[in-house]
């Protein structure tokens, strides 16, 4: 079968799961993994291999610089201790805990190479997490605080991977050093990162055509990210910057075209990206059983369940003193920041997922050493990273939206508070426009009144209370019905006009984008 086929049949089976996670209720990251999984053991099928290089180059640094684009700079800012308690504190943490528990628990197995598998395994995968935890409808806090922790944790881990990697190669670790190497290589990366966003900022807003700026911000991530990488900095922290800068910058550089078009592409793209990995990862599973067929089944199941223990407890016994410990020490911090109730903070400890940044890690692992052996423990380091994919994605994953709905948790609705607020600020600044040009000669008096009364008649959608549940609810389903209805109406005589040759396709399309404008609009 030729890649060409290939990548089609798994795009097929990604959507057919996809759409069947989405009718079953299922977070789709899980049952794609499962799919993939499955598909691993049907005869007659091609071997796939994740090719590591694809992953950091093609997979990766997309999908960081789309969540950053998204990322709320407000909320990520106000948010920025728990963030780094958990993207920088829980990572090294992790690294260290399992390296203990690997040590202990497989024989034979050195102290690099330990280091080595606590690495890889130390950082969770905010795309699965956040699909269940916004699908739900947790507070916005805990999305918030989840997101921020993917866009860190990511280069926290590669670079402690990049250290201990080295250490199993040469033999030789220096602490001090690797804390100068660890600062270096984040601050590099998010130098370049923030000028790859200047210069995609400075390009987009001299683009006219919108496919190619489209085009631009599609090469952001990985302009970002190669010369990051090149140059021996964080890639992933240059690709989150880019994105962080190019998302604060958008809506003042960018036309109202270009975002609208941009962020259907985008969509699709890390749709198609997420879509892929998460089957790929399942298909892992034949080669990483093959390389271990060896070793004795019961000391692999006891070295697969104690790292994995290791790996969701030492989340737990993280988050709950990082939350609570400093309010105590720190009276100031409680002042400013009381302490939150245990049941957010106990849906975050167990929101601890590994996916694809894991398992892409492992398999970056050099198959030899510096003096030409074979990299220690190699296959049984992919074994156990694929272990705690499957416990922590599996596992944690389908119990994660009981945990949540058992604790009563709920939307907090600050989102749509300020979302009430944007609105309303955003039509009384209308008014207050026609307040100061409607007596200038050259705006009509038929004009000027008629839309008065369009924005004033909005805003009695937007309470000033900024309460949605104030908003008179049968009055806006009639006005949304109706305005419905005319569309529809409109719609209908395009195609009509079409139909019997009085206008031709692109004169329909011209004037359907209007109407689907029009009716996405009528549906916020």
């Amino acid at each position: 079968m030729h890649a060409f086929e290939l990548i089609l049949g798994l795009m097929v089976v990604v959507i057919g799961l996809s759409a069947l996670a989405d009718r079953i209720n299922v977070p789709y990251p899980i049952l794609l993994v499962l799919g993939g999984l499955a598909l691993a053991f049907v005869p007659g099928l091609p071997h796939v291999e994740l090719e590591p290089e694809i992953v950091f180059l093609l997979f990766l640094p997309p999908i960081l610089f789309s969540a950053a684009y998204f990322t709320s700079w407000r909320d990520f800012k106000a948010n920025l201790r728990p963030i780094g308690l958990l993207s920088i504190g829980l990572v090294l943490f992790t690294t260290v805990a399992v390296a203990l528990v690997a040590r202990w628990a497989v024989p034979g197995l050195g102290w690099p190479e330990a280091f080595v598998l606590g690495a890889i395994v130390s950082p969770p995968d905010a795309v699965a997490t956040t699909a269940i935890t916004q699908r739900l409808g947790v507070p916005r806090r805990i999305v918030t605080v989840l997101e921020g922790e993917s866009l860190v944790n990511d280069a926290t881990a590669l670079v402690a991977l990049r250290v201990a990697t080295a250490a199993a190669v040469t033999g030789a670790f220096s602490p001090w050093r690797a804390v100068l190497q660890f600062a270096l290589v984040a601050a590099g990366g998010a130098v370049i990162g923030a000028l790859v966003g200047w210069a995609i900022v400075w390009a987009v807003q001299r683009i006219k055509e919108t496919e190619t700026a489209i085009a631009a911000t599609l090469l952001a991530p990985i302009a970002a990210y190669l010369p990051a990488e090149e140059l021996g900095v964080s890639g992933v922290i240059a690709a989150v910057v880019a994105g962080l800068y190019l998302g604060r910058k958008a809506s003042a550089t960018m036309p109202a075209y270009n975002r609208l078009e941009g962020r259907a592409v985008w969509a699709f793209v890390i749709f198609v990206i997420n879509g892929l990995v998460f089957v790929l990862i399942g298909l892992q599973l034949p080669e990483v059983l093959e390389a271990l067929a060896e070793r004795p089944a019961g000391e692999l199941a006891r070295a697969a369940a104690a790292v994995c223990l290791t790996t969701i407890l030492v989340r737990i016994a993280w988050v709950f003193p990082a939350t609570y410990v400093p309010r105590w020490i720190v009276p100031g911090l409680a002042a400013r920041d009381p302490s939150p109730s245990w049941r957010p903070i106990a849906v975050l400890s167990w929101a601890g997922l590994r996916g694809v940044v894991s398992l892409a890690a492992a398999l970056a692992l050099p198959l030899e050493a510096g003096n030409g052996t074979p990299f220690p423990a190699r296959d049984l380091i992919l074994f156990l990273t694929f272990c705690v994919i499957l416990a922590t994605l599996v596992g944690q994953g389908l119990t994660l939206p009981w945990l949540i709905e058992r604790l009563g948790l709920g939307d907090d609705g600050s989102v749509e508070r300020e979302e009430t607020l944007a609105r309303r600020e955003a039509i009384l600044s209308g008014l207050a426009y026609l307040d100061r040009v409607g007596p200038e000669p050259w705006v009509p008096d038929d004009l000027a009144q008629a839309l008065r009364q369009s924005y004033e008649h909005r805003l009695e959608h937007y309470p000033a209370s900024l309460d949605p549940a104030d908003v008179d609810g049968d009055h806006v389903d009639t006005h949304e019905r109706l305005r419905g209805e005319l569309l529809d109406a409109e719609r209908s005589a395009l195609i009509a006009l079409r139909d019997r040759g009085a206008i031709g396709d692109e004169a329909l399309r011209r004037v359907e984008r209007d109407l689907d404008l029009a009716e996405v609009r009528a549906g916020e």
